[in-house]
């Protein structure tokens, strides 16, 4: 009898807990460094919460180890719905790359919402000599090794992308790993570096200022920043395509109620003109979908860049 009574009552408290929420400020952690691709929508998205529902959100940085730190924060925080991980692709690829994880990326956590997705482009310095997708393929083949490629850092997003890349392309280039996107950067334009994939706000002002030519974007179909810019899969490897994303999750356990009243808010304020405006400079588009398909989705995109890892052995220590 005591045990169906507190039943009854957790019952019918997660309802009213959900109705009452928020009761009190909100953290989100974001486990990336702060001023980047998830940085910058997530702090616009958490004003707008606050905006919202009357009780601040507020972001809190803990970068580090490929973004486990704050991932690890999130997965044994009380899933009461007051600590949410916004979070990118890398979520589902350090699993694959890092021998010790301290949690399970598909079951500590409860999906919330697909948030934003964009492309990966590929761009190239001018001095490669080469202005599109299957010249810069032709020429791999002929030095294969040959032709360096930058990326932020082994087993990271960038790496990753240009290993699906050269896996379906049928080359092989050179990784030169950085500790970070700045002075990856900074090679590439400075043409020490011939070859990245770099997100759409990087690409944009060096492609139209002349120090580095893009030959195509990673996603399914063009990017609207960058309309004359074809899909790698468009422009010489059929089915090539690699989305960058960034979503929100909580930790695993957070009452359905809560998780839907999050979902349905942020799902309303990233279709709004206004912010769909704000995130375009960011290269990211408004996608959200329902808790179940992002799980779905996180489940896909965790398997597939398992293989990727498979196949091109990345791993860190």
């Amino acid at each position: 009898m005591r045990a169906l009574v507190a039943l009854l009552f957790a019952l019918l408290a997660a309802p009213a807990a959900a109705q009452h929420y928020p009761a009190h400020p909100v953290r989100i952690v974001i486990p990336l460094s702060p001023g980047g691709t998830t940085d910058v929508p997530g702090r616009m998205i958490a004003q707008k919460l606050s905006e919202a529902l009357g009780q601040q959100f507020f972001v809190e940085n803990r970068a580090g180890a490929g973004g486990m730190i704050g991932s690890d924060f999130v997965a044994k925080s009380k899933p009461d719905g007051y600590t949410l991980l916004l979070t990118a692709s890398p979520f589902v690829i350090a699993p694959h790359v890092y021998k010790k994880m301290p949690y399970n990326a598909l079951t500590d956590f409860a999906p919330v919402i697909r948030i934003a997705t964009g492309p990966y482009v590929l761009v190239v310095h001018p001095s490669l000599g080469v202005h599109s997708v299957k010249e810069l393929i032709a020429l791999a083949k002929n030095q294969p090794g040959k032709i360096d490629f930058a990326s932020s850092g082994n087993g990271g997003a960038q790496h990753l992308v240009t290993e699906l890349f050269m896996y379906m392309a049928g080359i092989k280039l050179n990784h030169v790993p950085y500790k970070g996107s700045g002075p990856a950067q900074q090679d590439l334009i400075a043409g020490i570096i011939k070859v990245s994939f770099v997100g759409t706000p990087i690409a944009i002002p060096h492609m139209k200022a002349g120090r580095l030519n893009a030959l195509g974007v990673s996603t399914a179909k063009r990017s609207p920043e960058m309309p004359d810019v074809p899909t790698i899969a468009e422009a010489g490897v059929p089915g090539y395509e690699a989305t960058v994303w960034i979503g929100m999750l909580a930790p695993a356990g957070t009452p359905s109620e809560i998780i839907a009243k999050i979902n349905g808010e942020i799902g309303k304020l990233v279709r709004a003109d206004e912010v769909r405006k704000l995130l375009a400079p960011t290269g990211m588009e408004p996608d959200p979908d329902t808790p179940e398909q992002f799980a779905a989705y996180l489940k896909a995109d965790y398997d597939k860049w398992g293989k990727v890892v498979r196949e091109s052995g990345a791993t860190v220590n």
